[in-house]
Parts: C-alpha cells; structure tokens; sequence
C-alpha cells in the first residue's frame, strides 16, 4: 500500500517511466529531509529519463520555491501545469503550489 504522498506507478509502465518515477519518489523524499541540491539532481535525471513525467516538475518546482528561487518555480509549475492536467489530484497539488509561488 502507498502512502499518500508516494508517487504512483505510471500507467505507461516502459522501463524508462518506472525508473523516472523511482528517481522522483527518491528525490521527494531528499526534498522532506532538507536536501534540496540532491533532489534537484535527482530530478534532472528523473527528467532525462521521462520528459511527460508531471510530477517530476511539480517536484522541481518545490525545489526551486526551497532554494528561494521564484522564477525558476514558475517554469517547473507551468510543466507540471500541462503534463498533470488530466490528474485532478495533481492539478489540485499545483494550483496551490502556483498560489505559493506567486506570494513570493
């Protein structure tokens, strides 16, 4: 059983969707735990992996509002934004995240 923030499996289940997905997971947590740089990292190679993947951007883009770093937040939205939205889950997730970026 997942927990509620884990990421999901992918419906496109390539060897490359699924290994995105696991770096993406890998770099939330590093996000939790204060480790921005290595979720960053973590995420560019989640995102070389599986460009489509929204929730790589999303994740991205909690990244770039930690490092203080607005405008880069903005972009990563802005792809999570179209990439996730046929996910109403998600678009929830980014809508509030793009209300947070715009009080910065």
């Amino acid at each position: 059983m997942q927990k509620k923030d884990q990421t999901p499996l992918p419906q496109d289940d390539s060897p490359r969707a699924v290994a995105s997905l696991r770096l993406t997971e890998q770099a939330r947590v590093f996000l939790e735990s204060g480790k921005v740089d290595d979720a960053i990292t973590t995420l560019e190679r989640a995102m070389n992996l599986n460009p489509s993947n929204g929730q790589n951007y999303y994740y991205l883009a909690e990244a770039w509002l930690k490092k203080g770093n607005p405008s880069q937040a903005r972009e990563f939205n802005r792809l999570a934004a179209m990439y996730l939205r046929d996910e109403p889950d998600w678009m929830n997730r980014v809508n509030a995240q793009q209300e947070r970026i715009r009080a910065r």
